[in-house]
């Protein structure tokens, strides 16, 4: 029993029907972390998230500290419009081994397939020879040990990108979106997350924020996370704000120092060099930690990229990927 069972069938619905979600972990410096990514619920209540070893770091992180928090709170494909929010936090462990092969997670494999179509080509010569570093994984599984229910923000007009305040790090990333996710730490450095909308500050220093009241955030690190995917899981980007936040009279105040934007605008140039880096990556996660690159099974893969004739597709959700890998 986990902290899933305290939400009602329809909620839990409407998580299942989320394509992604924002998971959090703490960095080696303690700074809270989100990336777009999916969570698979489970019947025992846990939720399996995966990573390829090319984007280890979450899992990495999670090794070193599991407190994690995860957010479903962007609803597109989703067949909601204006969904509630879903926010989880728990405890999560992942495995040093690095499977091949779909066993134990073939729901969450044959539902990415349903609901990304274009990724079946991913296991399918010649395409697959490209992509093998994406099916070497890394399994985590999360024990959620709160889970709360919060209200879709308001509708609001999307800021036109001229709005991003001129010297300011990362106002041309948040300007193209409406909302943006904070990662935070409560009293106990734990993450917290909350979808919130910045604006920059008048005096031109960081980004004004304000918080639900059960987002128990404190000052210190943070990060500001905007991401977005079309229906089926194409079309992505998603960039990574890292600053301090502090308290101030009437909410908050983010103080951007760096932006991490890792797939880059989308350009076909970027796609090559992201190609380039994560097949590095894998190679070195391999060599690195003197381990044996396991085989793909590409049969097993194949078979759950049949095209299915199951309506709707299955709960759960397979990882940001398409053209540009997932994170």
């Amino acid at each position: 029993m986990t902290a899933l069972d305290s939400l009602s069938a329809d909620v839990l619905d409407v998580l299942d029907a989320y394509r992604t979600c924002e998971f959090a972990t703490l960095g080696r410096d303690g700074t809270p972390i989100a990336w777009p990514t999916a969570a698979r619920r489970r019947e025992d209540g846990t939720l399996l998230v995966t990573t390829s070893v090319a984007f280890a770091q979450k899992a990495l992180n999670v090794r070193r500290d599991g407190r994690v928090a995860l957010l479903f709170s962007e609803p597109t494909g989703s067949g909601h419009d204006a969904p509630p929010q879903i926010v989880v936090t728990g405890r999560a462990v992942c495995s040093d081994d690095v499977t091949g092969s779909p066993r134990g997670a073939e729901e969450y494999w044959r539902t990415l397939f349903e609901r990304q179509p274009h990724s079946r080509a991913y296991v399918r010569r010649p395409v697959r020879s490209l992509m093998d570093w994406y099916y070497l994984r890394l399994l985590i599984t999360v024990t959620p040990e709160q889970a709360a229910v919060r209200s879709p923000l308001p509708p609001t007009f999307k800021p036109p990108r001229g709005t991003a305040a001129a010297g300011l790090v990362g106002a041309e990333q948040l300007a193209q979106y409406p909302t943006a996710v904070l990662a935070a730490r409560d009293s106990t450095g734990a993450p917290v997350l909350a979808r919130t909308r910045p604006a920059p500050a008048p005096a031109g220093d960081g980004f004004t924020l304000r918080l639900p009241d059960d987002c128990p955030a404190v000052p210190g690190p943070a990060s500001l996370l905007v991401h977005r995917h079309d229906e089926r899981l194409n079309g992505m980007h998603n960039a990574v704000v890292r600053g301090v936040l502090r308290a101030t009279g009437d909410g908050w105040a983010l103080a951007p120092q760096r932006v991490v934007e890792p797939i880059g605008t989308g350009s076909p140039g970027d796609a090559l060099r992201v190609l380039r880096q994560v097949r590095g990556a894998t190679r070195r996660y391999f060599d690195r930690r003197g381990l044996e690159r396991p085989r793909v099974h590409w049969d097993e893969f194949r078979s759950l990229a049949a095209p299915s004739r199951r309506p709707g597709g299955a709960p759960g959700s397979g990882d940001i990927t398409t053209s540009r890998p997932e994170l």
